[in-house]
């Protein structure tokens, strides 16, 4: 919903929505890739993170910091 909400505000197509409002809004500047999403998934399942319960962990380069 929110990139057809942004493409009728500012009356542009999706992959311009995209590269210039959504990316401009965006901390690191680039999408979560699927290897980093994989990675906060295999982290999730190991050892590591065996005292990890009950909680969001973001992947999103920052965008729900704003």
């Amino acid at each position: 919903k929110q990139i057809p909400d942004q493409m009728k505000t500012h009356n542009m197509d999706r992959e311009t929505v995209i590269k210039e409002v959504m990316l401009s809004r965006q901390p690191s500047g680039e999408f979560a890739t699927v290897e980093q999403m994989g990675g906060t998934a295999v982290f999730l399942c190991s050892d590591a993170a065996a005292q990890i319960t009950g909680t969001t962990i973001s992947v999103d380069g920052g965008w729900t910091a704003l």
